[in-house]
């Protein structure tokens, strides 16, 4: 057999194919992580300004003036509506002005984020040194000692999507290459409900009870943890459903590739690039890291529309996974069942009795 022979038997056009797209992931990965997180920077951080009403309008100027616009500043009416705010997550900080002397306050919020907190601190430094003022740093909704830079959210949000997308590779290719037939749609449906529930608690449990890293509402946590891994698994399901075995790597490139960096872990949101920023709230783990945070830190605040968007993925991923396996005809696997039946047959009829070499004599 000549090289050429053995090389399209080692790789089929197929897994040339896989190869090339595993290739193309690869690249995509280190082009998403790289873009999004090589040089982060605050951009239109949402920012409010209490003060007497003509130096509120002079300083809200000033802030929306500075050199690479990381404010977005606006009015708040007194330093308890600005506290409110943030603990609303409408603003990720405020500055409250004394008009008789000549130290100001600043509120943020480290618990949305260390990073962005000790940016506030710097550029509102900055600017209140320019005009011979102090500021005073106050934390409103500060993170958990045990919680190093408040990634501890987001990394309980990317264990429970990387259990979604892996259980449910699991689950599809558990028949080897059985299409989903209805029942065994709704069998591993139920399967991945019942594995979703399990993991939402068990993340719950280790992050709080066990670790202490994580303040906040162990069973608020169990229910975000238990839509967070079921909506990433039925997704992850419903692509494979689509395309095969292709649609393990689709989900890698949502949940993984576009997903994480994204997420406003390592970086909260106002600190990311446009495009991650734009899509980072619409993919799961966004949407997880935002909910888990306002569970431990904000009181379980602004918890809706992420909410929203991890039920609509499990609602699409679901519908699509049962409709898409209406489609199996009831006698494909009959079919497949004879056949592999026929062609072991006819392997043991024409294969040489043992001993005999597959030679006649003569």
């Amino acid at each position: 057999m000549t090289f050429v022979d053995e090389l399209k038997n080692a790789v089929t056009p197929r897994a040339a194919l896989l190869v090339i797209g595993v290739l193309g992931l690869q690249l995509l990965f280190i082009a998403s992580y790289v873009g999004a997180l090589h040089k982060p920077k605050p951009t239109d951080v949402a920012f409010g300004v209490v003060a007497p009403q003509q130096m509120s309008r002079q300083l809200v100027t000033q802030l929306d003036g500075l050199p690479g616009g990381p404010l977005d500043p606006r009015a708040v009416s007194s330093a308890a509506e600005a506290r409110e705010q943030i603990m609303n997550r409408e603003i990720d900080g405020a500055l409250i002005v004394s008009p008789e002397g000549r130290t100001d306050t600043l509120l943020v919020a480290s618990g949305g984020g260390t990073v962005l907190s000790s940016a506030l601190e710097q550029i509102l430094t900055q600017v209140e040194g320019s005009q011979q003022r102090a500021v005073r740093t106050v934390d409103v909704a500060p993170a958990s000692a045990d919680d190093f830079d408040g990634l501890s959210s987001f990394y309980l949000v990317v264990g429970w999507c990387v259990g979604g997308y892996l259980c449910a590779s699991i689950l599809a290719i558990s028949a080897g290459t059985k299409p989903a037939n209805r029942q065994r749609a709704l069998i591993r449906t139920a399967v991945m409900a019942v594995y979703a529930i399990a993991g939402g608690i068990g993340g719950a449990i280790i992050i709080g009870p066990i670790l202490g890293a994580l303040p906040g509402s162990v069973w608020g946590l169990a229910g975000l943890g238990a839509l967070v891994v079921f909506s990433v698994g039925m997704i992850t399901l419903a692509l494979e459903a689509l395309t095969g075995i292709v649609g393990i790597g689709l989900a890698v490139l949502i949940i993984v590739i576009a997903g994480n960096p994204s997420a406003g872990g390592a970086f909260p949101l106002p600190m990311l690039p446009d495009f991650w920023r734009a899509i980072g709230p619409a993919l799961p783990p966004g949407a997880g890291t935002w909910v888990a945070r306002s569970i431990a830190y904000f009181r379980g605040n602004a918890v809706t529309g992420p909410l929203l968007v991890l039920s609509a993925w499990a609602v699409v991923g679901t519908a699509l996974t049962l409709l898409l396996s209406m489609r199996h005809r009831p006698g494909a696997d009959r079919a497949d069942t004879s056949a592999t039946a026929t062609a072991t047959a006819t392997a043991t009829t024409d294969a040489p009795a043992p001993g005999t070499g597959g030679s006649t004599a003569a």
